[in-house]
């Protein structure tokens, strides 16, 4: 799997979430960039991260979509 530099890479959809992921100001980017500034980080979403590695962020972001829906 390709390392990713979460601070710098541009991450798109297709970004695979891999095991140096990390929670960073380009990741909010991306996930404001999809969502506006309804996006937010919680605990629970930020550890589904951590643990899905070998998804995609656009899996991610159906995720968090998931989530707000079932709010």
């Amino acid at each position: 799997m390709a390392k990713v530099d979460w601070h710098k890479n541009d991450i798109v959809d297709n970004t695979v979430i891999t095991d140096s992921y990390k929670t960073t100001h380009n990741v909010r980017r991306y996930f404001k960039s999809k969502f506006g500034e309804e996006f937010k980080f919680d605990r629970d979403f930020m550890q589904w991260m951590k643990n899905s590695v070998g998804l995609t962020m656009g899996d991610a972001s159906q995720e968090w979509m998931r989530r707000q829906n079932s709010k």
